[in-house]
């Protein structure tokens, strides 16, 4: 497990964690050798192990990566990035999605994202054998083609420091932002109301946006919010969301990867076919990046009957962020420019 551990699919409620030297990995606190607490301890241990065990062969849920391996196929296309692309747009021009009474697309429904898994990290990752250690990751960034972030030099070096001795925000349960909101752990439900459209998540530190499409402007440039001001359009069947005034102080996975309160970012969603959504959000900020940059991965209708959203209790079981700060990592709040 990584230093942001409450963005994983399975969470010890009552597990107390720390970070292990310079790893990202993280341990629960021991009680005393011989304690009665010892004993609960490891006995809630033995427990917590046996439902791990039991939730993971129940949902089979693989590491960051290496989905593409056992689902290597969405909508008729790679489920990678890099394929996905091309190849579910061009499907897409033969779809005729059903329309809501108002004439628009209809994307309701509950959506999830096995490929993105939560943005362990958005670049490619070789991936950490060592215990606890993430797995391998595939870049989700289809432009610029190296599958990086195209930082400014002194940004690339922060990203670095960032996941060095910074605690990503999720795991302090604040919330994770756009776009990640949309890779986030489980599912997020798209609602479509005249006017306005919602997005609201099972994971990622309680979150929800109001997406207005009426036409009204922005908030005023002063006014900054974890999950941004967000103004939709259509433009034939894809949706279009412009998100500014964020505040600049949430990452995009769990591997430092960061943006100020400068950041715009224009997401894209179009219906594949009923079942599978193209999501493409680009991100620009002169402060921090030498040139806009785009990223893409499917969202995928939860087809279970009656399947209902639960809530995360994230704020309520949280013992992570204690452990990291006595472990000597600090909060993170925001970039830090060059002087």
């Amino acid at each position: 497990m990584r230093k942001s551990s409450s963005t994983s699919a399975f969470r010890f409620e009552n597990a107390p964690a720390r970070r292990v030297g310079n790893t990202g990995k993280i341990a629960a606190r021991r009680p005393l050798e011989g304690s009665s607490a010892m004993k609960n301890w490891c006995l809630s241990s033995a427990i917590a192990a046996v439902a791990l065990a039991v939730a993971l062969s129940l949902t089979s849920v693989p590491a960051a990566g290496q989905w593409s391996k056992t689902h290597p196929i969405t909508a008729g296309c790679p489920s990678v990035a890099a394929g996905f692309h091309s190849c579910a747009l061009a499907k897409a021009k033969t779809f005729n999605p059903s329309k809501t009474p108002d004439g628009q697309p209809d994307l309701q429904g509950i959506w999830e994202a096995p490929v993105a898994m939560g943005f362990q990290n958005i670049e490619d990752f070789p991936g950490d054998p060592s215990p606890g250690g993430f797995g391998p990751a595939i870049t989700s960034i289809v432009d610029p083609p190296d599958g990086r972030v195209p930082y400014q030099p002194w940004a690339r070096a922060q990203r670095d420091e960032n996941v060095a001795h910074y605690i990503d925000p999720y795991a302090q349960c604040l919330p994770t932002s756009v776009p990640r909101q949309m890779a986030n752990f489980r599912t997020r439900e798209i609602t479509q109301f005249p006017g306005y459209i919602t997005i609201v998540n099972e994971a990622g530190g309680h979150i929800y946006r109001v997406v207005y499409t009426d036409g009204r402007p922005h908030v005023g440039p002063d006014i900054k919010l974890w999950m941004g001001d967000g103004r939709g359009h259509w433009e034939g069947n894809t949706l279009v969301i412009e998100t500014t005034n964020l505040n600049g102080r949430a990452w995009f996975d769990s591997e430092g990867q960061f943006y100020s309160d400068a950041m715009r970012v224009v997401e894209r969603l179009t219906m594949v076919d009923v079942n599978t959504i193209h999501y493409q959000a680009t991100m620009d900020d002169p402060k921090v990046y030498t040139r806009p940059w785009t990223m893409v991965w499917p969202l995928e209708r939860i087809k279970e009957k009656g399947y209902e959203q639960m809530e995360e209790a994230c704020h309520e079981g949280d013992h992570d962020a204690a452990g990291f700060t006595l472990g000597g990592f600090k909060p993170y709040l925001g970039p830090r420019f060059p002087k």
